[in-house]
């Protein structure tokens, strides 16, 4: 199995930056795209942005576009999400996972995930 754990979350200012970082370990592919998730209390999970692991593009989700960026460092097994300009709307606990040769897309096929990382952004 491939082992996924989220760093990097906490609490920041609105209009402030933070970056979250996962690592992975086990079974690590460098075919393996990476994604971001959250979920916010009493809503559905959804897709932040992603990442083909050995190139290609990146995705993001409309409401981060401009905002946040997605990156990778293959030969330490970790992807990177920096976001910019947060805003209350972004709290919510953010999840790193990985698509077993998929490519980031929203609608890849996700089958490791971490725990998650909290994100909260005051007003």
């Amino acid at each position: 199995q491939v082992q996924l754990v989220e760093s990097g979350g906490g609490l920041v200012q609105a209009g402030g930056s933070l970056r979250l970082s996962c690592v992975a370990s086990g079974r690590t592919f460098n075919n393996n795209a990476m994604g971001w998730f959250r979920q916010a209390p009493g809503k559905e999970r959804e897709f932040v942005a992603g990442i083909r692991w050995s190139g290609g593009s990146t995705y993001y989700a409309d409401s981060v576009k401009g905002r946040f960026t997605v990156s990778r460092d293959n030969a330490k097994n970790r992807v990177y999400l920096q976001m910019k300009s947060l805003n209350p709307e972004d709290t919510a606990v953010y999840y790193c996972a990985a698509a077993p040769f998929g490519t980031g897309s929203p609608s890849g096929r996700y089958d490791y995930w971490g725990q998650g990382t909290q994100v909260t952004v005051s007003s």
